[in-house]
């Protein structure tokens, strides 16, 4: 992404980490908390990855649909699985959020901002920052009634990992 080389190298960091989270919570016993948990982790190590700083490494022009073509491929998915669960209409803003950024990048490689259109970008923008809100809201710790969780099944830590993510959004549509 465009923009300063620090605060790239934190997103990538942020989305990276929470990837390899969410890798590891595609162990979980719940069938739907794995299910999220591969379109959440394929997010977060694409996020990592757009948001190296162009500064340090230009991605090669046919990156960019590549990005396209994956992430309208999890749009799709996310479409689909959105039948059983509401919570994947989020996935589905999400990847195509990651689709509109990819072909905006690809428009204009190298060039700081003004690559998105400002209408989209602002009413992607106004729905991370209300989900990032929401999400912090509700990022109170689930006890297991008394139980042992595995880290593959803590929903304070699902919550954190999408809390980060939607951080994450926030700030590589504002340089776009």
């Amino acid at each position: 992404m465009h923009g300063p080389s620090s605060p790239g190298w934190l997103l990538v960091a942020l989305c990276a980490a929470t990837g390899a989270y969410c890798l590891l919570r595609m162990r979980s016993s719940v069938e739907e908390q794995r299910r999220a948990a591969g379109g959440e982790a394929l997010m977060g190590f694409g996020m990592a990855a757009m948001a190296v700083p162009a500064a340090v490494f230009t991605p090669p022009s046919w990156a960019w649909p590549l990005y396209s073509v994956v992430f309208g491929a999890a749009a799709v998915r996310a479409l689909w699985a959105a039948r059983d669960s509401s919570h994947h209409l989020h996935h589905l803003v999400g990847a195509s959020a990651m689709v509109y950024m990819a072909v905006a990048m690809a428009v204009s490689p190298g060039h700081h901002g003004g690559a998105g259109v400002p209408a989209v970008t602002g009413v992607l923008l106004l729905y991370f920052t209300g989900y990032v809100l929401l999400t912090g809201v509700r990022l109170v710790p689930a006890t297991a009634g008394g139980a042992t969780v595995g880290w593959s099944d803590r929903p304070e830590l699902a919550r954190a990992c999408r809390l980060s993510m939607g951080i994450a959004m926030v700030a590589m549509l504002l340089t776009l």
